[in-house]
């Protein structure tokens, strides 16, 4: 549900509506310069996009050692 332009009443009155049914809720205004937003997920799972590291040299290199990110390389976790 995405709720918009409504008083403050309303807005808790649909979202503890929504909640109770496990409905996901999204609200927001604009009020001259400034916005608000507001959303209730509730409980749920997402997918984020983590980048593989790669694993440190053998040591021979001077320095300190840096991993190494490889922007092609990404894995998928499920939380």
């Amino acid at each position: 549900v995405c709720l918009t332009c409504c008083s403050r009443d309303t807005l808790l009155r649909v979202d503890q509506i929504c909640h109770r049914r496990g409905v996901k809720f999204f609200s927001g205004d604009v009020f001259g310069y400034h916005g608000a937003t507001f959303t209730d997920l509730g409980l749920h799972e997402f997918v984020e996009e983590k980048p593989k590291v790669a694993k440190g040299s053998s040591g021979l290199e001077q320095g300190p050692k840096r991993a190494k990110v490889e922007p092609s390389e990404t894995s998928m976790v499920k939380r």
